[in-house]
């Protein structure tokens, strides 16, 4: 007997219970549907556009990677690795624009960080004119890659040369467009003046961050301005540096705006980065397939490069 009441317990769910359940239940239900109505509302768009714009193109650029469409009719044929054992074996101006592009790449770096570094320095020092400063360090990035070329392209070869009929100094005499090693210089002087000033921003709020109080004990204890920078200042702006390096990888590596306007890879596809050489395989030449296996190749050795470097100086901000 007593068996059966417990049993009849633990079954039994009073009426007012059971209708305080029931509400509760579909609360929830209307809360998660209005959870992922929002969602659909807020990231759907988004979302889609993502995949129409990034995602899609991404795959079959892939598929096209080994394929020999030219990029205007409909006859796409299967050819496996064919491309990719061409661009290594055959295709020696790919190579050429591969290693020209690593070139460019190292040198942009290394001088668009250390002068907006430089750059940086100069506007966070109590400065009358430092805002006035900053507005014109940072204005070169405001215009376009292209309208940028063609000015420089006009500075180098009429500026420069008039410059250098009045004065006599050989540097403004140099044909600067019409040799490979002084159109590579070129090149990287345009980037640079236009990149410092961005990186110089991100520099400048990292500074603005360094606690003054480690500077000033530093001075009182006698260490000169190099060992502060040196111990104090670029340790503690370390994640800046992580930021502009990634940042002007994907700069150099990317370039193709100023390479088009500026030189147009010339002379002699002398100075054609791989941007530039990747647009002409698939767009002037119409071997699409062949071009969209160099993006893809492209695609990979950027992804690793940044992986690499964004890992490596992530782990010396947490030694520093």
């Amino acid at each position: 007997m007593n068996s059966q009441s417990k049993l009849q317990e633990t079954e039994y769910v009073p009426l007012e219970q059971e209708l305080k359940r029931e509400p509760s239940i579909n609360t929830k239900k209307r809360k998660n549907l209005k959870n992922v109505g929002l969602f659909a509302l807020f990231v759907g768009p988004a979302l889609l556009a993502f995949c129409v714009i990034v995602l899609i193109p991404f795959f079959t650029g892939i598929y096209y990677s080994f394929t020999d469409w030219n990029g205007v009719n409909g006859t796409i044929n299967w050819v496996g690795l064919d491309n990719f054992k061409y661009l290594f074996t055959e295709d020696k101006q790919f190579q050429q624009s591969f290693w020209i592009t690593t070139k460019y790449t190292v040198v942009a770096i290394i001088l668009t960080n250390v002068v907006g570094f430089v750059l940086a320095i100069i506007v966070t020092q109590m400065l009358k004119t430092r805002n006035i400063l900053r507005t014109v360090f940072f204005m070169p990035n405001l215009i376009g890659g292209l309208l940028l070329g063609f000015v420089w392209q006009f500075i180098f070869v009429k500026g420069f040369a008039s410059i250098g009929q009045i004065t006599g100094i050989s540097l403004f005499e140099l044909p600067w467009l019409g040799d490979a090693k002084t159109a590579f210089w070129g090149i990287v002087i345009v980037s640079v003046w236009q990149g410092a000033g961005y990186i110089m921003l991100i520099y400048t709020a990292a500074l603005q961050n360094v606690p003054q109080e480690l500077i000033e004990a530093a001075k009182i204890d006698g260490a000169s301005r190099w060992q502060i920078l040196r111990h104090i200042t670029i340790p503690m702006v370390a994640p800046a540096v992580t930021v502009c390096l990634f940042l002007t990888i994907s700069w150099s590596f990317k370039v193709f705006d100023v390479n088009l306007s500026l030189t147009n890879g010339g002379p002699f596809k002398s100075t054609e980065m791989l941007a530039l050489n990747i647009y002409t395989e698939a767009f002037v030449n119409n071997r699409y397939g062949l071009g969209e296996a160099k993006a893809l190749i492209f695609f990979i050795v950027v992804a690793a490069i940044t992986i690499i470097q964004v890992t490596y100086t992530k782990k010396k901000e947490v030694e520093s």
